[in-house]
Parts: C-alpha cells; structure tokens; sequence
C-alpha cells in the first residue's frame, strides 16, 4: 500500500524531475526558481496525486469504536492511521498513527509511516525528527532510508544528505526494490552534478 513507503507513492514523479530540479536549484536560489519542480522542493511537499482514493467511511466509524472500546490497542489505532494515510487524508492518520505509537513505541514502520504523513503536511523538520527515531530502532530500515533521502532533497534541498541515505540503501540490499530506486536516485545527482559543470547544490532554504 502506499502507506508502506513514501518514495512509492511519488517515485515515478521524483526520479522523473529529479535531474531537471538539480540543475534548476544549482543555477538559482530556491526563493526565486522558477521551474515547477524547484518551486514544489522550496515551498512544499511533493503533493500527492490529484484524485485521492475513497475513504471506506463505514470501516473507519467501525474501527473508531473498536478503538473507544479498547484504549490500549495499538493495532487497532495503526488500522485508522493506514486507512486515512490510504485515502490521503494525512492530517487525519497523524493522531492515530501517534496513538498508536504511544503503544508501540518500537515499531519501526509505524514509525515510517508517521514521519511520511508529516511530510505530507509541510512538517519537514518533524518528519526528519521521526524518521531518524525509525533508524534508531533500525539503522538498517530500507524503506526509513529511501524516504529520508527524499525528503531531505525535496524539504531540505539537501542533496549530500540524500545521497548517503541512498547510498546507504545500496550498501544494504543493492537488488532489493529499494535499492534499485535509491541508484535512480543517486544516477540523476550524478547526471545533474556533470551537466551543472559541478555546481555546489543551493543552500537549503532557511
């Protein structure tokens, strides 16, 4: 599901733009870029698709009071968060995910996942901050990595700190799903560095 990952919900957006947007933020602040994809690293998110998928309204009022009735459930909670996060209402999964992980403070992914649903709400710092607690559970969390990577490049503009999560992810699992994505990345900040004559990538935006 796309909850599982960041980088599968807007990989074939990313890895389409990525050379275009490192050249654009090389040649110019990111205050004053003018090419849509510079703007979207600077302002925001990568926004999620237009048409988001139905939410199952009747499942999340079931699991709603399935959740009233048992305060200490974390599963049940993490359900909710997937269910909303599947509908992209990412601000609604953000207290459920949070709940969930009061009662499961070692789940690595559900820890992902509620550092992909702040991103998705413009809280890049925060979701940096989440995501690195995943990685203190496991250094070695795939899908953690890539979708740290992303949003360092895409919140931060910070593209040495993309390329070592994604190097990281290569050193990992090179043939892995993930691995593969992370040398697509990796492959456009190489073509981008080449073809900007080695320009130092634009100061993160302040």
């Amino acid at each position: 599901m796309k909850r599982d990952s960041l980088v599968f919900g807007i990989a074939g957006t990313f890895f389409g733009v990525l050379v275009g947007w490192i050249i654009g933020t090389q040649q110019a602040a990111p205050a004053v870029a003018t090419t849509p994809t510079a703007a979207a690293a600077t302002a925001a998110p990568v926004s999620p698709p237009a048409a988001a998928p139905p939410l199952d309204a009747a499942r999340a009022t079931e699991l709603e009071r399935e959740a009233n009735a048992r305060p200490t459930d974390a599963a049940v909670r993490m359900q909710l968060g997937n269910i909303y996060f599947d509908a992209e209402r990412y601000d609604q999964a953000i207290p459920w995910y949070e709940a969930s992980l009061k009662l499961d403070p070692k789940n690595v992914n559900l820890s992902t996942d509620l550092g992909v649903a702040y991103y998705y709400t413009n809280q890049t710092d925060r979701a940096l901050t989440q995501l690195d607690r995943s990685l203190a559970l496991d250094p070695s969390h795939l899908k953690t990595l890539l979708n740290q990577g992303i949003v360092l490049a895409f919140g931060k503009q910070d593209l040495a700190g993309a390329a070592k999560s994604w190097e990281r992810v290569v050193e990992i699992a090179p043939n892995s799903d993930e691995g593969r994505r992370a040398k697509q990345g990796l492959d456009g900040l190489r073509s981008a560095h080449q073809t900007g004559g080695g320009a130092s990538p634009a100061v993160p935006a302040q």
